[in-house]
């Protein structure tokens, strides 16, 4: 990660510097620690539910599915009744006739009248019913793309948070070490005025208590950094100063076969299902252009009454009739449309195949990430064990005259790498195993 280059960087390539050990204790009570927010308490659980309940994009998924849901209501209509009422009132020469612009009754009356109108779908055979079915599939896909974009966004707050816990983890190993270094520098400056060091001593301390300092700089302002991400994510538009809580738990081993975690996410991903579902609304909607070739009946009834009238027109109308449609040309228009439906339903299932192959790509990746991140926990702890011992040793042998300033310095730089590198790996593990539980769909 960026902090690790960043430590390299200062420490490549130059001499080592000087560092003494001092306890947690000492450090604490003489300088109070800078990483600590003033903030109200935040656990991983506030979290996710200030995301869930603040992220515009959960709101934009909710409301993508609600809308999906009136268009299954848009597609139910053409199967049921329509009825209207109509008032009409018409003051004409009597007896006109109209004479041209339409093949209609040309007859005109003066009249005002009022009747009701129902129309009924009695068949298209299969084209209406099968655009409901092309919109309900179409209705459950956005609700899986929603469920898709609510794991998406606690994936990024799970991710933000862990990052956040460790740049703060590593902002506190930097100030233990500022604070080890100055006391260092004290000491030699005070063994240097009693000639019992030299000066060279005293400048290789100075040296290292500002490579810490820059060190703690630089922690400081990752930690800023990812805690205005969180701040954001979280949907606030400043950094919040939060005082993260860390849960602590099992350290859990990954599964030893990959097989099932594949077959397990490739059942329970929303996206998989998402494509799933809009595959069979494509092929629901290609069956219904195909029946647009198919003729379509509907029945027709009307019934008024017209109390003002001419003499020749009866007081009341009712008529009931039966309308079949039967295509015959179009200029190709239906063919069209029936070839372009065919060929969106094969682009839905190749996105389908390669979504699927992605995803098993995706466990297989982060299954590796987790198992190796595992290894490296135990690796990290030996390193930070032995770093211990070898400055326990070498700062006794300074103390005594035994060992050079070099030895020491050389001790100090492996014990700070090395609590770099077991912090860095606790939350690493952590972060992988969010991964994975995120690309199998784990329930949260």
């Amino acid at each position: 990660m960026r902090f690790l280059f960043m430590l390299a960087a200062v420490f490549s390539g130059v001499c080592p510097s000087l560092h003494a050990q001092a306890s947690s204790s000492t450090a604490n009570s003489q300088q109070p620690s800078q990483m600590q927010p003033a903030g109200a308490n935040l656990t991983l659980a506030q979290a996710e539910a200030i995301a869930l309940k603040n992220n515009p994009q959960i709101t934009i998924g909710k409301l993508r599915a609600l809308v999906s849901q009136q268009y299954v209501r848009e597609a139910r209509s053409a199967l049921l009744p329509n009825a209207y009422l109509s008032l009409t009132a018409v003051d004409a020469n009597p007896g006109s006739r109209i004479a041209a612009g339409f093949l209609n009754s040309p007859s005109l009356f003066p009249r005002a009248a009022g009747g009701a109108t129902v129309t009924q779908l009695v068949t298209d055979f299969g084209r209406t019913t099968n655009l409901l079915s092309s919109s309900e599939y179409g209705s459950k896909a956005e609700g899986q793309n929603a469920a898709a974009t609510r794991a998406d966004i606690l994936l990024v707050v799970d991710q933000a948070f862990y990052n956040s816990l460790e740049t703060q983890a590593l902002v506190g190993v930097a100030e233990e070490t500022v604070h080890a270094r100055q006391t260092l520098v004290d000491k030699v400056q005070a063994l240097t005025n009693a000639k019992l060091k030299s000066e060279i001593d005293l400048s290789f301390s100075n040296v290292d208590l500002a490579r810490a300092k820059l060190l703690l700089l630089e922690a400081q302002n990752n930690y800023q950094t990812s805690l205005a991400s969180l701040s954001a994510i979280l949907g606030y538009a400043d950094e919040q100063n939060f005082q993260l809580v860390e849960e602590t738990g099992p350290v859990n081993v990954p599964a030893t076969d990959v097989a099932p975690l594949i077959q397990q996410a490739l059942q329970q991903r929303p996206e998989i299902k998402a494509l799933q579902f809009e595959v069979e609304s494509a092929q629901k909607f290609g069956s219904a252009e195909h029946d647009l070739w198919r003729p379509a009946v509907t029945a027709l009834g009307v019934v008024g009454q017209a109390p003002i009238r001419d003499d020749h027109i009866p007081s009341w109308y009712g008529a009931v009739g039966v309308n079949v449609n039967i295509p015959v040309f179009n200029g190709f228009l239906y063919n069209a449309r029936a070839k372009a439906a065919d060929l969106q339903t094969e682009i839905d299932r190749q996105r389908l195949l390669d979504t699927r192959n992605n995803i098993a790509r995706d466990v297989r990746n982060a299954w590796q990430d987790s198992r190796r991140a595992f290894e490296r926990l135990s690796v990290t702890q030996q390193f930070r064990e032995q770093a211990s011992l070898a400055l326990d040793l070498a700062q006794a042998r300074y103390n005594l005259g035994l060992g050079s300033i070099v030895e020491f310095t050389q001790a100090e730089l492996q014990k700070t790498e090395a609590d770099i590198q077991d912090t860095d790996a606790k939350y690493q593990y952590r972060l992988t195993q969010i991964v994975l539980a995120f690309t199998m769909s784990l329930p949260k």
